[in-house]
This record gives structure tokens, sequence and C-alpha cells, in this order.
């Protein structure tokens, strides 16, 4: 069994995976960066170790100090959380090289799925239908411009190494397409370091939903059922909730386990969520993250699942201790993403937090690692908290959540609060009629006239 852990991360998902630790009687190392020495995650850890200034480069990117505080702090396991490092398959190789376990997949999984190409293809040959678009990756404009003739537009240029919203365009007319195509072609060599694209039929209003999955090393798997995470800014999800109101109990146990099979027959380890655009009654994939996703509460609310736990579980050597049939889905979840950013101009926002107090009562959870005199510092990413709801059905949910909101108190920053109860107010929100270009549409609703 493992006896420590180190936390690869920072934030509320640091606590988060910590506090998961302590109920399995784990011990813990926190790492953190000179900016983050008071932070949550590392009061609350056993030990802490601090690997470099505050850009996420030289701390927590940086692969040889975390390893290093790995080696010295007596730990033997390594958890990366999600962002930084969790998706990068040569960090998970070095952490087995150094006789650690690493809590997540395989690395020929994480690296299979990291590249989008051929993550699709895997998933057309496990029985996944994906969305009409080029085989492999374009390296020249020509040859693009031809198949997006082809395919018909409006379309999409992605990058192969994209993901978490980054890395894409879209073109609607043909005119527009060969300045998209070397746009993305152009970020994607600079951000992800490998410039090939490829190509999407795009969808006019899909929904964005996706299945968690949870695999041992024997060969079960199941399914936690779905999320849907189509309210979205700029591609990044702002507010998701389980299950959808567009899929019916016996298309979800069907899809499910077609999904849970098709994990099974990758032999794959641990948690990941299969991603999807819903539209005209199908499901297409779109990429897999092999991570715990920001989202996963909604689906602990639902289930009774402790994801994290089965996760380090599972990267033990574990059986999961519970079987499909003993997955019940009970009421419905509703998880807000509360960042540190201007609700109408989404700018980020750093400083120091005044007055916090978080909602309670009945159906009502807080992951977050603030408390009263914490600084948010300005280098990370803007999630600061998820405000999550859990009732028995969507309206009493939704009832909760515009509670919650009202009661929920962080003062010296901006944060997201105010949009969340405009959208908990909104009647499209409250009918559960919206798609992944909703949020969008309401922010500015004279661009999309």
């Amino acid at each position: 069994m493992i006896k420590k852990i180190l936390i690869a991360n920072r934030g509320e998902i640091a606590v988060r995976i910590l506090r998961a630790c302590k109920d399995l009687g784990i011990q813990t190392v926190a790492v953190h960066s000179t900016a983050d020495a008071d932070a949550m995650h590392v009061r609350l850890a056993d030990e802490s170790v601090c690997v470099g200034p505050p850009q996420p480069r030289e701390s927590y990117l940086n692969i040889p100090a975390v390893i290093s505080a790995a080696c010295i702090s007596g730990a033997d396991a390594v958890h990366p959380g999600f962002g930084f490092l969790s998706e990068n398959s040569t960090f998970a190789y070095m952490v087995e090289e150094h006789g650690l376990t690493f809590i997540g997949p395989k690395p020929e999984h994480i690296a299979m799925m990291g590249d989008k190409i051929m993550a699709k293809k895997t998933a057309a040959r496990l029985g996944l239908r994906t969305i009409p678009g080029s085989d492999g990756s374009l390296s020249t404009l020509d040859k693009a411009t031809k198949l997006a003739d082809e395919i018909g537009y409006p379309l999409l240029i992605k990058a192969a190494a994209g993901g978490g919203g980054r890395g894409m365009k879209m073109a609607m007319t043909k005119d527009a397409f060969s300045e998209a195509y070397e746009s993305v072609k152009r970020e994607a060599g600079i951000a992800f370091g490998n410039d090939n694209v490829y190509l999407e039929k795009y969808l006019a209003n899909p929904r964005h939903i996706e299945f968690q999955i949870i695999a041992d090393k024997f060969g079960n798997v199941i399914h936690l059922g779905e999320r849907d995470c189509s309210l979205q800014r700029r591609n990044q999800k702002i507010w998701e909730e389980t299950p959808s109101s567009v899929l019916s109990s016996e298309f979800r146990e069907d899809f499910g386990y077609k999904v849970a099979q098709a994990i099974g027959e990758l032999q794959y380890l641990g948690v990941g969520t299969l991603e999807f655009l819903y539209e005209g009654g199908e499901l297409y994939f779109i990429e897999m993250n092999t991570r715990i996703q920001v989202e996963h509460p909604i689906s602990e609310m639902i289930t009774g699942v402790d994801i994290v736990r089965e996760q380090i579980l599972a990267a033990a050597g574990n059986e999961l201790s519970l079987s499909q049939y003993d997955v019940k889905f009970r009421g419905h979840a509703i998880e807000c993403r509360i960042n540190a950013e201007n609700s109408e101009t989404f700018l980020p926002s750093s400083g120091v937090i005044k007055n916090y107090h978080c909602p309670g009562g009945p159906g009502i959870r807080v992951d977050s690692a603030l408390y009263d005199g914490c600084r948010v510092p300005p280098y990370y990413d803007s999630l600061i908290a998820k405000l999550i709801v859990h009732a028995n059905d969507r309206e009493q949910c939704l009832a909760r959540m515009r509670r919650a909101l009202r009661e929920y108190v962080i003062e010296g920053i901006d944060t997201l609060i105010p949009l969340h109860l405009k959208l908990v107010e909104n009647s499209d929100v409250i009918a559960g009629d919206y798609d992944i270009h909703f949020l969008e549409r309401m922010l500015d609703p004279a661009s999309h006239a």
C-alpha cells in the first residue's frame, strides 16, 4: 500500500487530494512555489518542499525539482492533480523510472490521448463515433484547403497537441480558412511544441457531454454517468451539471456501458474522462482527459463514490471497491466554477482575501483553498473555488445553487459569482435549453445576432 504521496499541484485540487489521502491514512507532502508558502495545501500537508520561484515553469512545471522533492521527502507516489504536469507523459515516465508510483494512467496512454489525432483514431478503433474530419495531421496549406473543400464549411482547425479549449479556430468560409489554418499552426508550435493540426466538421449547436470512468489493473471498468459541460466561454467550462437534460436514462446506461467496454479494451488504469459533442441524438468523441477533472465533484455527489480515493487505490494495485451494478445515480448536481476574474470583462484578479464566508446547508459543498487573509497570486490559473450543489431533482438543485451563491462572500478580489447569479436566474438555463454557444450569445448578443 502507498504510505506517502507527494501532491504535485496547488490550490483547491491539492487540498482535495490531501483530504482523500488523510481519509486513507496516507502521509502527504506538499510542493509549493515561494508565492504559495502560506497556501492552504502547504498548511494542511504533513510536510512541504519549496520547488522554486512563482513562475510555473520554474516551480510546478519544473520536473527535476518536483521529482527531487518526492525523493528527498521519502514519498513513494506522486499525484499530479489536473493541469501542470498531469498529462505530461514524460513526467509520468520519469516518476516511474525513479521507483515511484504515478497516480494516473500508464504513460503510453497519456501520450496516446494527448495527441488528439491519435486519440480520434483510437476512439474510432474502439467503436466510438467521431466527428467527420481529417484522418491525420495536415502539414501543408494546400492539402488542408483541398480537404476543407471536401468536408465543407464551417469547420474547425485544431492543434493535435491542444486541449482545455486551447489550440483551435473556426473557419466559416473558404476565404477565412488560410488565415485560421496558419494561425492555429503557429500558435500550436509556440504553446505545445507541436504544430500538427487537423480538421473537424463544425457542429452548429451541440452540447458538450463527458463520461467519467474508473479502471483498475484487473480489467474492471465502471462509469459514473455523464456530465453536461455546455456552458462555456471561449471553450473554457464555467458551469457543469449531471445528469444532462438531453440524455434519457436508457441512453445513459447503454452508452456508459459502451464507453466502459472501450476503455477496458484499451487496458487503461485509473480515472479518465471521455468528452463528446452531442447533436441530433448522436455523441461524437472529441478527446479524452487522462486525469482527474475539475468537475469530478458533481459525479461524486450523485453516486456517493469518492473518485480520488478510487484513483489512489487503483494506482496502488487494488481492485475497484465497487462494480457497475453498485453504482446508483441519485438526484441532480451542479458545479459553478468560481474564478478570480471580473464577471463582465473577465480580466484576472489577484490580491488579499479580506472577508471569506462559505455557504452551507443541505447539499452544499465548497472545494477551495481560500481563507481570510490569504493571497491570490497572479501567476496561476484563475480557478479559486468550486461551488457544488446536490438535490433530489434539478429544480431543487437550482434553488439551492441560487441560495448558496447569495451566501458566498469573497471580498478583496473580483470573482465570477455575479455571472453565476445571472445564469441561475436565466430562463433558458432554468429550462435546460442551452448549447456550447449559449454563454457567449448571452454575454454578447450583438455579435451572435
